[in-house]
């Protein structure tokens, strides 16, 4: 009679499936052991040990000791911080940093990411607000160094600025003229030059001007000329009085010396205004229709000597910070862009699309609609700015002149200050670094915390 074989775990038993056997003297566990991919990660925790835990140890270490090293002086260092006015002055800076740098960059980058999709050449654009990312912050700083400068014929900023000034409200012509010492002309209550003594109608007068650059001239400028009189009128000439070359007389017009046009003349009785002229090419001007016979006073107008506007002062105490804070937008401005132009294309178009049938305007799709699917997108941007913001050093050490270092300092530049600048408080520099990475870490936990999820 034949028999059956039977499982080693006796009657009944099933025979395990092949290949499910666990192998010999094994725990049954898939995949190297784990000593295996420790020695691949332990290069990897070496550098992070040398790199980041080691110093970060070594800096709380030295937080407890004074400048040299030499005296253990326990929380002393971050008593000393914290009642140092300059620590409140760098604190403040951070505090308006941390709110408006990542709100505007941000803010930026969601129009610059909606303009892209709604323009043919999108791809240009998105290469040229994205290439400053290519710079360094140190050569930005330089950069935008020049960009604030003062002067217009060197700064770009003041350069639009006063062209459009110019152009809505043209600056005066002859800033730097002025009246020889011993010429009949002196200044003005409230501004110009008026002549002395007064004059009535049917006189011709000179009112010499110097301090005026020939090659300066407006090109309207034609050689001067006296003025022929007027019986019912005030007339005179108005001239550079200066001879290229050397010669000629002074309070005398020369033959080889020009008229200064628009230039504009006003004609005072009692103090008042009752007459005005500008001067033609050659100099010469006529007010007529005089109501009496005068006397009048003959005043050249202050509008004429004005200096002509120079722009803003960028680097200035007031402006220093928002100025960084712009090239700080220049920089990240693509940054933000990029990553908020992914989650535009990761939208499902049909909750917009269904959102426009409903009858939903564009300002109402976007509102309702994409900024709340964006908001993941946003809120990593967002955090991401806030955690370089913080440590932000390169731009307000380099675009910040020295005059005006105090009024932009932040907390990065304050512990480089006091550690390397000048100051050789280790100790107390440690303790502005320790404090930097408390307020560093709460947002980087924020940030993993969330990445965590989203991969769940």
């Amino acid at each position: 009679m034949a028999t059956t074989g039977t499982s080693p775990g006796g009657p009944g038993a099933e025979a395990p499936a092949p290949g499910s056997e666990p192998p010999p003297g094994g725990t049954g566990r898939l995949g190297p052991p784990p000593w295996r991919a420790l020695v691949f990660l332990l290069p990897a925790l070496l550098f992070l040990g040398a790199y980041m835990v080691y110093p970060i140890l070594f800096s709380v270490y030295r937080s407890l000791w004074d400048a040299p090293g030499l005296e253990f002086v326990g929380l002393g260092n971050y008593l000393t911080m914290f009642t140092n006015p300059e620590t409140f002055i760098a604190l403040r800076n951070n505090v308006i940093w941390v709110v408006v740098a990542p709100v505007v960059v941000t803010f930026t980058g969601l129009v610059f990411a909606v303009l892209t999709e709604r323009i043919r050449w999108s791809t240009a654009f998105k290469v040229v607000v994205f290439m400053p990312m290519a710079i360094s912050f140190l050569a930005s700083g330089v950069i935008f160094r020049l960009v604030y400068e003062q002067d217009p014929e060197r700064g770009l900023a003041n350069a639009i600025i006063t062209t459009v000034q110019d152009t809505v409200s043209p600056s005066a012509v002859y800033p730097d003229a002025r009246p020889r010492p011993e010429a009949p002309l002196t200044e003005a209550p409230g501004g110009g030059y008026e002549l002395v003594g007064e004059v009535r109608p049917g006189e011709s007068v000179l009112l010499p001007l110097v301090g005026v650059q020939a090659d300066d001239l407006p090109g309207g400028a034609k050689p001067a000329a006296p003025a022929p009189a007027a019986a019912d009128g005030l007339t005179g000439t108005v001239w550079l009085d200066f001879t290229r070359g050397g010669g000629g007389e002074e309070g005398v017009i020369d033959p080889t010396e020009f008229g200064l046009p628009d230039m504009r003349v006003q004609a005072l009785r009692d103090g008042e205004v009752v007459g005005e002229a500008f001067t033609e090419g050659n100099g010469t001007f006529e007010i007529t229709g005089p109501d009496t016979d005068g006397p009048y006073t003959l005043r050249l107008a202050a509008d004429n000597f004005t200096e002509p506007y120079r722009g803003l002062t960028w680097l200035g105490p007031t402006l220093i910070t928002p100025s960084i804070i712009g090239a700080y937008l220049w920089v990240w401005a693509g940054f933000a862009m990029v990553l908020i132009a992914a989650g535009l294309a990761a939208i499902p178009r049909d909750a917009l699309e269904a959102a426009r049938v409903d009858g939903a305007t564009e300002w109402q799709v976007f509102r309702r609609v994409t900024v709340p699917l964006l908001s993941p997108v946003l809120l990593v941007v967002f955090v991401t700015l806030m955690i370089y913001v913080l440590k932000i050093f390169d731009l307000v050490f380099i675009i910040a002149p020295g005059s005006v270092q105090r009024d932009a300092n932040v907390l990065a530049v304050e512990m480089w200050r006091v550690s390397f600048g000048g100051g050789n408080d280790q100790g107390l520099g440690s303790a502005l670094a320790v404090f930097l990475l408390a307020l560093v870490v709460p947002a980087m936990v924020f940030q993993i915390r969330r990445f965590r999820r989203e991969n769940q």
